[in-house]
């Protein structure tokens, strides 16, 4: 009897060690008893409610409130312990190091909820939606807007997509439900600006609605702020209109403006892809523009200039094997038309950047065909209106070529000579049929 309940006693003390007596007398007792312990529980730690740690996947206890704890072992709660960190963090003193504590622990927890509803490795990498072709993005530390539902895109803590032809950003929870097509199939179909300035037609042939999403505006604000789109004149909703600047094109042409404007997000993405590609032809559009604006009268006669010099290129083997035109390979409109401009083109062209990189590559090119290049100088004209001075190429500022025959004179002499040209004569004269002569007897 006195060996079990010395057992009793010991079981009683190891399984409950918070429910031992403080006034339990001490005396042979206690000596029996640690007489009987094992040394396998010498080393066995003791148990400590303050040992606990959060089932979180980390180390370390950075969930513990400044009273109390709690543990968050599963969604309901982890959404729990979220909404108390979001309360206690709007009681703490602001800028406080407690709030700033708090606001990480939020952060970790928001990590762990992420991770138990979307785990990573259910997600595909890659998703075709509305003709837009949306990738996994890897990044974590860029700061996002989703397009979609107009909240910031956590990148730690969520998976987002982005579209690569229009650049279309949301979260992997936003996908389904985009209505949006993508922008790069309008800009294949449909490359061509809006090219009225600010065509406003009214909110009332909207409907008094969004005219992308088709929610409920106004100019009140109520239900939702309608906001103009200064490219289309149309109105939308804030979740369509962020407020995006960008240069008008219809008001370049037809006043030479190129203040930002405030744009909806198509809008916005539309301009960005057409940005570069050469689809204004100002000689139809407005040709009283090169009557005010000097420096497209410049940039006009050294587009010409480079047109002139391609044929030298294509036949030069030393040129090919530099790839002197590869120079213009971003503006690869320069060497096959001097009528089309891209909108890139005229910013450049008012900043003056265009001028200078243009008149550097010019420089560049006549210096092989004048100086370095021997089969390319054997390629020149000689005047025959005066046959003297130097040899002649026709993108020389002081020559002139005919347009029948592509021979190159001196300015003064062609103009001043009002016969007609020598080579132009000779060929005429080849055409004409050889008249056999007869024979008299």
């Amino acid at each position: 009897m006195e060996y079990d309940e010395r057992l009793a006693r010991f079981r009683q003390g190891h399984l409950n060690p918070f429910n031992k007596a403080e006034d339990e007398p001490r005396g042979d007792k206690d000596l029996l008893h640690n007489e009987m312990k094992p040394d396998s529980f010498k080393s066995e730690p003791r148990f400590h409610p303050t040992d606990r740690v959060m089932d979180l996947g980390l180390a370390e206890d950075h969930f513990s409130r400044p009273v109390g704890s709690f543990i968050a072992s599963d969604i309901e709660h982890l959404k729990q312990a979220i909404e108390d960190c979001k309360r206690l963090i709007l009681e703490l003193p602001e800028h406080s190091e407690k709030q700033k504590d708090t606001v990480a622990r939020l952060i970790h927890l928001r990590l762990k909820l992420q991770e138990l509803k979307e785990p990573d490795e259910d997600e595909p990498n890659m998703r075709v939606l509305l003709e837009h072709r949306f990738y996994k993005e890897k990044s974590k530390s860029v700061k996002q807007t989703c397009d979609k539902c107009s909240t910031i895109i956590w990148g730690l803590i969520q998976t987002w997509y982005t579209c690569t032809g229009c650049s279309y950003r949301c979260h992997s929870k936003c996908l389904n439900t985009i209505t949006k097509p993508c922008v790069r199939s309008k800009v294949s179909h449909q490359s061509e600006y809006e090219l009225n300035i600010c065509p406003e037609s009214g909110l009332d042939s909207q409907d008094y609605r969004c005219a992308e999403c088709r929610a409920p505006v106004s100019l009140r604000g109520i239900p939702n702020e309608a906001r103009q789109c200064d490219y289309t004149g149309q109105y939308y909703c804030s979740n369509c209109h962020w407020n995006d600047m960008a240069v008008i094109p219809a008001r370049v042409i037809h006043n030479w403006e190129f203040e930002s404007r405030k744009v909806c997000r198509s809008s916005m993405r539309y301009l960005s892809l057409m940005m570069s590609r050469p689809v204004l032809k100002l000689k139809e559009i407005n040709p009283l523009l090169f009557n005010f604006v000097e420096e497209l009268v410049e940039i006009r006669k050294l587009r010409q200039d480079v047109l002139l010099m391609k044929p030298y290129f294509i036949t030069c083997k030393e040129a090919m094997e530099a790839r002197l035109l590869l120079q213009l390979q971003e503006r690869q409109h320069f060497v096959e038309n001097d009528e089309m401009y891209s909108l890139q083109d005229l910013i450049d062209i008012s900043s003056g950047r265009l001028s200078s990189s243009l008149t550097e590559i010019h420089t560049t090119f006549a210096k092989h065909i004048k100086l370095d290049c021997e089969r390319c100088q054997a390629k020149g004209f000689v005047c025959e209106l005066c046959k003297e001075g130097d040899v002649l190429f026709p993108f020389d500022s002081h020559t002139s070529v005919c347009h029948d025959c592509s021979a190159v004179f001196h300015r003064d002499c062609y103009y001043d000579n009002s016969t007609t040209c020598p080579k132009c004569a000779r060929m005429s004269e080849r055409k004409q049929p050889v008249v056999p002569l007869v024979s008299r007897e």
